[in-house]
């Protein structure tokens, strides 16, 4: 019988941290919080079902969109594993209106840990797969706790990005800029497994997109005359989940373009830029992709607020640049 190897997370962060002498073990622990929160996280998204905690609460978040119980306790799941630890200076939440600061009664630490705590949560009582997104920063400013400053980072700051999916399977996919690797939950155990080494977008990619259609009228020209091609002489098919995280791990395994542009109504674009489309811009660009908000590398655009949105392609290079030459108007 062939011989295979059990790597755990806790194993692989551990030896990812011995090729750095220099390196204190904080990452490494951070890493660990933030995989335990996915661990909870998941444990109540597989119960939701059976417990009362499907349904909204009749509250709106900052963006006017309606709060799921699921995405509060999501919410409290990812900061009260991070708060705590001495590891984290301050957070930033798609679900909190400001900065989360550090309690008094807390140690402050180096990083900044931003997050999405439930992509794609209006999915949840439907049954489809939704996820969690977040992203590392270094503490930049000079005080002993985080501020403003820390948070609105280039994603080329980051020091680590990554998603968990939460589907038929739970797996935690993450870059710290060595390659994205992937790991699945076994709930028999309650350990992440390493299941998905050195992931990369393959070649050639499958011809597919992913868009909302239904916002057809509302696009660019540009925009319109690229979805046009793309399903005709472009010769692409069409999948679209509607939940960002399992959209981006398709085209991560797969190949293809992911695409939410800004329209009529979203002129600069749905999905937020800290802690949606640069985390997952790191991870689909050290798996051999592109990411751009149509002009320009997503990585490379600065935060001017908290909850700044932007317009996003994503996926297989030769497909996004694809893109970006139908939206300048070039072919």
């Amino acid at each position: 019988m062939p011989q295979s190897h059990v790597v755990t997370i806790s194993r692989f962060l551990v030896d990812q941290e011995h090729l750095h002498p220099e390196a204190t073990g904080a990452f490494t622990s951070l890493l660990h919080d933030i995989a335990l929160a996915a661990k909870i996280i998941s444990r109540e998204v597989t119960k939701a079902g059976l417990v009362d905690i499907l349904g909204g609460t009749d509250e709106e978040n900052v963006h006017g969109e309606q709060v799921q119980k699921l995405d509060v306790f999501a919410n409290l799941a990812m900061i009260r594993a991070l708060d705590h630890t001495g590891l984290v200076a301050c957070m930033a939440s798609e679900e909190s209106n400001g900065l989360i600061e550090i309690r008094k009664r807390f140690p402050a630490g180096d990083y900044v840990v931003v997050f999405d705590p439930l992509d794609g949560s209006s999915n949840i009582d439907v049954n489809v797969s939704i996820g969690t997104i977040w992203s590392i920063h270094r503490k930049v400013s000079k005080g002993e706790r985080g501020t403003l400053e820390d948070c609105l980072q280039p994603g080329t700051r980051q020091v680590a990005a990554g998603y968990v999916v939460y589907g038929s399977s739970t797996m935690l996919v993450y870059t710290s800029g060595a390659g994205v690797h992937g790991f699945t939950l076994d709930p028999s155990i309650g350990e992440f497994l390493l299941s998905h080494p050195q992931m990369r977008i393959p070649e050639p990619p499958k011809k597919v997109y992913s868009i909302n259609e239904a916002y057809y009228r509302r696009w660019s020209p540009e925009q319109q005359k690229l979805v046009t091609y793309l399903k005709t002489d472009g010769g692409f098919g069409s999948r679209y989940i509607g939940s960002f995280v399992a959209d981006i791990h398709r085209t991560l395994l797969q190949g293809g373009l992911f695409m939410y542009p800004a329209d009529s109504e979203s002129p600069k674009g749905k999905l937020r830029l800290l802690y949606e489309a640069a985390p997952m811009a790191m991870i689909v660009e050290q798996a051999g992709g592109r990411a751009s908000d149509g002009k320009r590398r997503i990585m490379e655009v600065t935060p001017e607020s908290l909850h700044q949105r932007t317009p996003t392609y994503m996926g297989s290079k030769g497909f996004v640049e694809l893109a970006e030459a139908y939206l300048a108007g070039k072919a």
